[in-house]
């Protein structure tokens, strides 16, 4: 089967401005003859950009979020529509928004594409209304509040903590373990290739040994790795691991376009904890040792990922 490949990645409006101009020109412009002077305003400069690139980095969507948590310009080329490109695009927005502290965000959607924004747990809000001349109606979503925090364990002490930048592997290491060392029973792990930096280091590994050894009876360890073709030929100390300790690390591999196509990288604890990457093979992105909230979402996105991917046997046939 032939599997549409594309990616998301933040955009800077001043060094991304001619994908961003060509994406909106096409969709808004021409599609839907959107004057220009009304697609590209002066809030542009002070928004946040997303763009969804294909497998040869062309540009294929874009979305924005204002500082005021609006999101908008939700842009996708017509040969790449109803292949989740939207839906990564909205998601990766309601993530921004997220980490930027925003309790709700809202939009102005096309009455044409409602249904999908429903479909994303929009609402809406007032009566439909004109706006460029094509209808539009007023939508929210509400990002999920701080939930009650559990009542044992390292993080049930204090209150969510907020999320901390990740720009190095060095910061993402150190996230790495602290995830690790804080889970009680379980630990989920969605990674593009197990990458070696973060996941081949000694002391990461010996931290995933020491949580299955100290929780015989119920430790858990789940890695999803979308391109476990990428391992062939190598060492890798995590997947030694896994071949040593079968009963408490489970590896998969999924087998879905949507979860083929889901460039960020992240871990989720079962103690509130969560470290999340926007784009697998790089380390920008942000942590919490307890942020319930986000580790709900990580942690709901990698149960339904899991249940739809297969087992992966590959690694014993390889002889790694």
């Amino acid at each position: 089967m032939n599997i549409p490949s594309f990616y998301l990645e933040p955009a800077n409006y001043a060094a991304d401005f001619a994908d961003l101009q060509y994406l909106r020109t096409e969709v808004f412009v021409i599609e839907q003859g959107i004057p220009p002077e009304i697609e590209f305003d002066a809030l542009d400069p002070d928004c946040r950009h997303i763009i969804a690139r294909d497998a040869e980095r062309r540009p294929i969507g874009c979305g924005r979020l204002s500082p005021a948590g609006r999101i908008g310009r939700m842009a996708v080329l017509p040969a790449w529509r109803r292949q989740k490109v939207g839906a990564s695009l909205l998601r990766g927005l309601i993530e921004q928004a997220a980490n930027l502290g925003l309790s709700e965000v809202s939009a102005h959607a096309q009455t044409a594409a409602l249904g999908f924004y429903r479909r994303c747990g929009f609402e809406t809000v007032g009566s439909e209304f004109t706006e460029a001349g094509i209808p539009h109606i007023a939508i929210r979503l509400t990002i999920a509040a701080p939930a009650a925090l559990p009542r044992h364990g390292p993080a049930a002490a204090g209150a969510s903590i907020a999320a901390s930048r990740l720009q190095t592997v060095e910061a993402a290491t150190d996230a790495t373990l602290t995830l690790i060392r804080q889970a009680r029973r379980l630990l989920c792990v969605y990674s593009r290739n197990l990458d070696y930096r973060l996941f081949g280091d000694a002391a990461t590994v010996e931290a995933v040994k020491q949580f299955a050894l100290r929780n015989q009876r119920g430790a858990e360890v789940r890695i999803i790795v979308q391109e476990p073709e990428t391992l062939r030929g190598q060492q890798h100390p995590l997947i030694d691991l896994a071949q040593r300790l079968p009963s408490y690390i489970s590896i998969r591999a999924p087998v879905e376009a949507e979860d083929l196509n889901f460039r960020p990288a992240f871990i989720a604890n079962d103690s509130g904890g969560y470290l999340f990457q926007l784009q697998g093979d790089r380390y920008e992105g942000h942590w919490s040792p307890n942020s319930p909230p986000q580790n709900r979402q990580l942690a709901e996105e990698f149960e339904r990922s899991w249940q739809r991917a297969r087992i992966c046997s590959e690694f014993r046939a390889l002889g790694l």
